[in-house]
C-alpha cells in the first residue's frame, strides 16, 4: 500500500508547490527512511472500518443532494456561499455552478467518511486532515480549465494574464515559496522593523536591540521581549501604527528585544539548553547590566514564551530572582492540547526527527513555513495559486503575510529535543521531569506577577491550553483572552478599534476556561492598553530617561540577524 495517499497527484501541481506540499507531508508522515533509520511499526495497515449507521445516512444523504443538483441543472445556478465560487462568473455558467457544486457536496462526504471512520480520535484527526488537503487541491478553481473566472480574465486580457502567471510562477520557483503579498514593498530596515534603536550586545545567538525612549521619563525596571525563535522578531514591530514594541516604549518602558540569528550550519548542533542559557539567560543578564537594574520585566510570545519560563524556572532552581513579571503571549507551558499540529507528532514521528537531525543539522525554514501555511490551505496557499498563476494578479501589500514568508531555520537538536519533551512528553508541567542546564525544573518556582494572553481562534496554541498555565504558576497572574487568531490577535494596536477581549474583574483562575469565561465581560478593542496598565504597575520608579543607549551601539536596529535569509535551495 502507498504510504502517501496524495503522492499520486504531485506531479499534476506546479513545481513549488509540489515542494511545498512534499514539506508539509514530511511532518505528517515522513519520507522513505533510509536503511539505518529507527525502525518504526511496520505491519501492514488494518482494514479501514466504518460506523455503518453513520455510512448508510451518509450514503442516503449525498444520492438525495446529488438527485436534487442534477435535477435542477437547467435552473438559475444558487448563490454559493465558498469565495472560491464567489465570483460572478460562476453563476453565470450553469456548467460551472454545477461542477462546483458538485464538488462541495462530494468535499462534505468525504468529510463525512472521515467522521464516520472507526478509528481513535487522533487517527480520525490525522485522516480528516488529509481528506481536507486532497479535498483543498481538487477544487475546480484551482484549475484553469475549469474556473471560469480565471477564464474571463484570459480572454479579457488576451492571454496577458497567463503571461503574468507564468511569470509570477516563474519567480516563486526561484524564491521557493508562494508569494502572499507583493514583496517588493516592503524591506525590513526601511518599512518593517523601524523603531528606532541600536543593537548593543550579540554572540553566536541573538543580537539585543534597546529602543530609544519616546517619552521624558521611564520606568526604572527596564522591558525585555523574548519573540518565537522560529520566527524573525519584527512581528512585535511591523510598522508604526502596529508596533506592540513601539507601543510598549511610548507608554513609557525602557524597551529590549532579542533579535535572532538565522541558524545556518555553524549553529547546527545548538540544543535547547544552549538557546536558554546563552540567549534567554544571558539577554536577561545584559539588560540588567545595561539598564542597572536590580530586576526587569519580561515578555514572551509563542515559543518565546515557552523558552521565557523555562528559563525562569532555571533561574528559580539557582535561587536567582532577576525578573520582577512575566508576559505570557499565546505561549504553551502544557503541551497536552496543541490542537492541529497534535496530528504531526507521535513516538515514530518524534524517533525519526530524533535520528535525522537530533546530533546536528537544519530543519529548514521553507519546510516549517508550508506546514504552518496547509494548517489553513484554501487560505494561505491555493487563495495564491489561483490569484498568482491562473489570473496573474499581484497580491495585495500585507506586513503581516510578508513578515510569514521571512522564514527562519532551527538547528535540529533544539527542534528534535522541543518535539520529544514538549509535544509528545509534556514534561515541563511536570515538576522535576526536565532537566535544562542542569536544573530540574519546577514551573510552581516561578513565584512573580503573570500576565497570561490567548486567542480565542487560536488554532496553534489553543485558547485553553494557554489558560492552562494559570494552573501551574505561583505568584498573582492575570489572564485576558482576545478574539481573532495566534498572530491577529496578538497583533491588535488600539487605535483600531477592533476585536474584543474578555476580562475577569474578580481576578478567579477556576480549572478551566470555560468556568472562566462564565464569569468574564467583554470589552471593545485591543487588550493593549490592559496590559499596558498592568506592566505599568510592574515598572516601579519612573526616572528620567537616558539620553543615549547603556552601551556604545554595535549597528543601528534593526541589525545584521534579523536580515539574514533561509536559503529554501540550499
Amino acid at each position: 500500500m502507498n504510504s502517501d495517499p496524495l503522492q499520486g497527484f504531485a506531479p499534476q501541481i506546479p513545481q513549488i508547490f509540489s515542494q511545498q506540499w512534499a514539506q508539509m507531508l514530511a511532518l505528517l508522515h515522513p519520507p522513505g527512511k533510509p536503511a539505518d533509520a529507527p525502525a518504526a511499526d511496520t505491519a501492514s495497515p488494518a482494514a479501514l472500518r466504518f460506523d455503518m449507521q453513520k455510512l448508510m445516512a451518509l450514503q442516503q444523504r449525498y444520492q438525495c443532494e446529488l438527485t436534487r443538483l442534477l435535477s435542477h441543472a437547467g435552473a438559475a445556478p444558487e448563490p454559493l456561499e465558498d469565495k472560491r465560487f464567489a465570483a460572478d462568473s460562476w453563476r453565470s455558467h450553469p456548467g460551472a455552478a454545477l461542477m462546483a457544486q458538485v464538488y462541495l457536496l462530494n468535499s462534505r462526504t468525504l468529510l463525512g467518511l472521515a467522521d464516520a471512520l472507526e478509528a481513535d480520535e487522533k487517527t480520525r484527526r490525522r485522516v480528516r486532515f488529509a481528506v481536507e488537503q486532497w479535498s483543498a487541491a481538487f477544487a475546480p478553481s484551482n484549475m484553469l480549465a475549469f474556473n471560469p473566472e480565471a477564464q474571463r480574465k484570459l480572454l479579457d486580457s488576451q492571454g496577458a494574464s497567463l503571461a503574468k502567471g507564468i511569470s509570477n510562477l516563474l519567480r516563486d520557483m526561484q524564491q521557493g515559496h508562494v508569494s502572499m503579498t507583493d514583496e517588493s514593498l516592503f524591506e525590513v530596515g526601511r518599512n518593517m522593523a523601524t523603531t528606532e534603536g541600536a543593537v548593543v550586545f550579540e554572540n553566536d545567538f541573538f543580537q539585543l536591540i534597546e529602543y530609544k525612549p519616546l517619552t521624558e521619563q521611564v520606568f526604572e525596571r527596564p522591558l525585555l521581549l523574548v519573540p518565537p525563535c522560529i520566527n524573525k522578531y519584527y512581528i512585535l514591530d511591523l510598522q508604526p501604527e502596529n508596533s506592540l514594541i513601539r507601543h510598549a516604549v511610548a507608554q513609557g518602558q525602557r524597551s529590549f528585544v532579542i533579535s535572532w540569528r538565522n541558524p545556518d550550519t555553524g549553529l547546527q548542533q545548538a540544543t535547547w539548553d544552549d538557546y536558554i542559557e546563552q540567549a534567554v539567560i544571558t539577554a536577561i543578564g545584559e539588560v540588567r547590566e545595561i539598564a542597572g537594574s536590580g530586576q526587569i520585566n519580561t515578555l514572551g510570545f509563542c515559543v518565546g514564551g515557552t523558552m521565557l519560563a523555562s528559563a525562569l524556572a532555571v533561574l528559580a532552581a539557582r535561587g536567582e530572582a532577576p525578573v520582577a513579571s512575566a508576559t505570557l503571549l499565546t505561549t504553551l507551558l502544557d503541551f497536552s492540547d496543541t490542537g492541529i499540529l497534535d496530528i504531526f507528532i507521535d513516538e515514530p514521528s518524534v524517533k525519526f526527527r530524533e535520528w535525522q537531525m537530533g546530533q546536528g543539522g537544519l530543519l529548514k525554514g521553507q519546510e516549517l513555513a508550508s506546514t504552518f501555511s496547509f494548517l489553513r490551505p484554501n487560505e494561505l496557499v491555493w487563495n495564491y495559486v489561483v490569484g498568482n498563476y491562473l489570473q496573474g494578479e499581484t497580491p495585495p501589500p500585507f506586513d503581516l503575510l510578508y513578515w510569514n514568508s521571512d522564514a527562519t531555520n532551527l538547528p535540529g537538536p533544539f527542534y528534535a529535543w522541543y518535539l520529544r519533551n514538549m509535544y509528545l512528553e509534556n514534561k515541563l508541567v511536570k515538576p522535576g521531569a526536565l532537566t535544562v542546564c542542569g536544573q530540574a525544573l519546577d514551573l510552581s518556582q516561578i513565584d512573580m506577577p503573570v500576565y497570561i494572553y490567548g486567542s480565542r481562534e487560536d488554532h496553534i496554541v489553543p485558547a485553553d491550553a494557554a489558560y492552562a498555565s494559570t494552573q501551574y504558576l505561583s505568584g498573582p497572574l492575570r489572564f485576558v483572552l482576545g478574539a481573532s487568531g495566534h498572530i491577529a490577535g496578538v497583533i491588535n494596536p488600539p487605535a483600531k478599534k477592533r476585536r474584543s477581549h474578555w476580562i475577569r474583574e474578580d481576578g478567579a483562575l477556576p480549572a478551566s476556561l470555560a468556568e472562566w469565561v462564565a464569569g468574564a465581560t467583554e470589552h471593545a478593542g485591543s487588550w493593549w492598553h490592559d496590559w499596558s496598565q498592568w506592566l505599568a504597575a510592574q515598572g516601579g520608579a519612573q526616572v528620567a530617561a537616558p539620553q543615549g543607549y547603556g552601551r556604545e551601539p554595535i549597528e543601528p536596529a534593526p541589525g545584521r540577524y534579523v536580515r539574514q535569509k533561509a536559503d529554501a535551495n540550499r
